[in-house]
């Protein structure tokens, strides 16, 4: 089994999630007592939120390279970030490093295309809903059709997450407004709805959408198992 490493605390709330998931996988794919091997570095989510709405992102990628850096002398054999936003210094951080990043994109994509999806709504962060770096991603390497909500809703969607989601705070009003907001992305063609942050699969289930709901959180940590078991011999205590 590879040592999947971590960087998480964007924000913690999430980052349990990717721990929960990833073991509960492997207990399902090996049983018994088995567990993930793996390692957490887990940033500092004020300052790291701070340096995101500053548009200090330079700065922000020096902390997350240290991670990857830490996580890789520490003995991970490939590593993950447990958040879609960050994704946006992915290849700042994959070129500081020689272990590989799972991308939680290419992760979400393969998943959709494997349900034969064209057309997707993107939620998340304002930055993972207006910039390239994760819907072009998307459009460019898988050729998905991918739309995002108007301006209005993208700014409920936004201020939820680092208002309520990432302060643990789940409310009843706030899933009703994410309902409303899928379902007027459906009624404009959405097939399929990426739940592009961490924290949105805390509050929004299947049942709350009439239409395929993508939880990147727990796509990505099961990309993780997967590849952690990959080419892998049976254990001689199964």
């Amino acid at each position: 089994m590879k040592t999947i490493g971590m960087i998480g605390g964007m924000s913690w709330e999430s980052s349990i999630e990717y721990y929960r998931i990833i073991n509960e996988t492997i207990r399902t794919e090996r049983g018994g007592l088995h567990s993930a091997k793996s390692i957490m570095y887990s940033v500092e989510f004020a300052e790291m939120e701070a340096l995101q709405h500053q548009d200090r992102w330079d700065e922000a990628a020096k902390i997350l390279i240290d991670a990857a850096r830490s996580l890789e002398s520490g003995g991970a054999d490939f590593g993950i970030i447990c958040t879609n936003t960050m994704h946006k210094l992915y290849d700042m951080i994959q070129q500081s490093i020689q272990i590989p990043l799972l991308h939680i994109a290419d992760a979400t994509a393969e998943s959709i295309k494997a349900e034969g999806i064209q057309k997707i709504a993107l939620l998340g962060t304002r930055f993972t809903m207006e910039e390239n770096f994760y819907r072009g991603r998307l459009v460019e390497n898988y050729g998905l059709d991918v739309i995002i909500p108007h301006s209005e809703d993208m700014e409920i969607v936004h201020r939820i997450i680092y208002d309520e989601l990432c302060a643990g705070i789940i409310q009843s009003d706030s899933k009703q407004k994410y309902a409303d907001i899928i379902r007027r992305l459906v009624r404009e063609g959405a097939e399929g709805i990426i739940l592009g942050c961490t924290e949105i699969g805390l509050l929004v289930k299947q049942e709350d959408s009439p239409v395929l709901l993508f939880d990147t959180t727990e796509i990505h940590a099961k990309a993780a198992v997967k590849y952690a078991l990959e080419n892998e011999l049976s254990s001689p205590c199964q």
